[in-house]
């Protein structure tokens, strides 16, 4: 039975090794720090019921830091201190004893000691026992009662090493566990760096606009708002026309697969990663006719090879891509697409959810065009915005809440629409400042520096780090370490757990010093994995 937790192991001891540490862990707590013992110049203490213990332990590496002695032989010893146990206990008891809780002194704290009785805990109930006793020291109560264990009967030892009487169940350890976890959570909380590419950490500005006070959608100054919003988003990105919907960025390239409808002819899709994929399998839903270069992630899909497929389809009319494959951080390039697709008389069409606010982005031409209001535009999510390069009027075939020739004849607001979430997009977009590339070079050679494999190029873009972990270590443990540490990098995705990848987005509103501390953070946590890993590959 093996547990493991970040980088310690949970086991049952069985190698004389750890029964070699065991014994000095022994002497070091129960003789120079607890004096219950005569010293003696081995410097070990085996302990009277070692033939009957089995000993958990903590083990960091090949150094045992932490360990717990249980056995359900009779007499225990506490039979030898406290005078008829059994009646203490509930009728149904099925005991054992647990006794030597040891944990080194640099590695106390709450974690270790928890780590130690869930496994003992396991232990107990695969061989039947239902409660565990236990001679707990004063000094260490309170952290016993967190765990559920509950007191019985007066205390019992010495004066110099005073003890209480306690017994711990299943039930009582359940019960005790979620509080106890939080309880640690809290106790090591951490500055949060927030490396997600949504939601994105947002200004003080940003966070004041969504707070104000909700108002009518039919409002004067909402309807003014929804207009400086929308010009402000044209300057920004060269767009003739841009609509809002309240939605995600799903809804917007819906949106944009309704408006395809309307169009005759076929289609072209580009795929390299996961939300290429996506885009196709929008456009099936829609019932969209396209061709598609569909190539493995991060493989490059050249201009060349899109240019011979227009060339061998002639009724391509449009062609859509995600401008940034955000599962990656590939980037198309958007001024080579933009100029065969207009040699060819084809509709271009891009996601560009990551890349509104992380790159400079030129839309002149471009036909359709979606984001959203978080990513890099730094705004809490909510809002599907969609470009366009021409003026568009309703459409009775594409259903009403997906219409963007509606929302263009309504003003953008031809339903219900959030205030706040406009009014902080509108504070966001004051703020915008869409080149990350130093910062992502910067991220990138540190991640390098230390032997970590990152998606980096002329391709990729600067504000999505993509880091490829070896197979010695799992991105969910390596992301959950991390979060624990108070660092929210993205790797839950299923795409990326299927890759072993974690990524680092560069997006929303933070300081390049809290970025970069963060950073830090990650580079110590894979160093630590990586000495782990050497470790264990040694004990092999």
């Amino acid at each position: 039975m093996v547990k493991e937790s970040y980088f310690v192991i949970y086991k049952i001891a069985d190698l004389e090794e750890e029964l070699e540490q065991i014994y000095r862990l022994n002497y070091e707590t129960f003789v120079e720090e607890i004096p219950q013992h005569e010293k003696n110049s081995d410097h070990r203490l085996v302990d009277r019921f070692d033939d009957k213990n089995t000993y958990v332990i903590a083990k960091r590496g090949k150094e045992v830091i932490g360990m717990i002695s249980v056995h359900n032989q009779r007499p225990f010893s506490l039979d030898k201190k406290l005078d008829n146990v059994d009646d203490y206990l509930p009728v149904s008891a099925i005991p054992c004893e647990i006794r030597l809780l040891a944990i080194k002194k640099q590695y106390r704290g709450g974690r270790i000691f928890y780590g130690l009785c869930e496994m003992l805990v396991d232990y107990c109930l695969e061989r039947g026992f239902n409660m565990a006793v236990i001679s707990g020291t004063l000094r260490q109560t309170k952290l016993y009662k967190h765990l559920g264990f509950k007191a019985f009967g007066p205390l019992v030892g010495t004066e110099e090493a005073p003890y209480q009487p306690m017994y711990l169940t299943k039930k009582n350890f359940e019960r005790a566990s979620k509080l106890f976890e939080r309880m640690l959570r809290k106790e090591v909380r951490q500055d949060n760096y927030n490396f997600l590419p949504g939601p994105v950490e947002v200004s003080d500005a940003v966070k004041k606009a969504w707070s104000d006070k909700a108002i009518s959608h039919r409002a004067k100054d909402v309807h003014k708002v929804m207009e400086e919003v929308q010009q402000q988003l044209c300057d920004v990105t060269n767009a003739n026309y841009v609509e809002i919907a309240v939605g995600t960025g799903t809804l917007a390239n819906d949106m944009i697969a309704a408006q395809l409808t309307t169009l005759p002819g076929e289609g072209l899709i580009l795929s390299n990663g996961e939300f290429g994929e996506r885009l196709m399998d929008q456009a099936v839903r829609f019932g969209l006719s396209f061709q598609s270069i569909s190539k493995s992630w991060s493989a490059p899909i050249t201009l060349e090879e899109i240019k011979r497929t227009l060339v061998e389809h002639p009724e391509i009319e449009w062609l859509w891509t995600v401008h940034c494959e955000t599962s990656t951080g590939y980037v198309y390039p958007l001024e080579e697409l933009k100029q065969l697709c207009n040699q060819y008389g084809v509709r271009l069409c891009i996601d560009a959810c990551s890349t509104v606010g992380v790159l400079p982005l030129h839309l002149e031409s471009v036909y359709l065009a979606s984001t959203v209001s978080g990513k890099g535009i730094g705004s809490y999510p909510g809002l599907a915005i969609v470009f366009h390069h021409e003026k568009l009027f309703p459409q009775n075939s594409i259903p009403s809440y997906l219409d963007l020739g509606r929302y263009q004849t309504s003003d953008s607001i031809p339903f219900t629409h959030s205030s706040n979430s406009l009014f902080a997009m509108q504070a966001a977009l004051q703020q915008f400042c869409p080149d990350k590339t130093k910062l992502f070079r910067d991220i990138s050679n540190a991640f390098q520096s230390v032997g970590m494999q990152v998606l980096t190029g002329e391709n990729y873009s600067p504000g999505i780090v993509t880091v490829c972990l070896p197979p010695e270590i799992r991105s969910r443990q390596f992301g959950d370490v991390l979060k624990q540490k108070g660092v929210q990098v993205s790797y839950e995705s299923s795409y990326l757990l299927n890759h072993n990848w974690f990524q680092v987005a560069i997006m929303g509103q933070q300081q390049a010093s809290h970025i970069r501390k963060g950073i830090e953070i990650i580079v110590e946590v894979y160093q630590q994995f990586a000495r782990e890993k050497e470790i264990h590959s040694c004990e092999n």
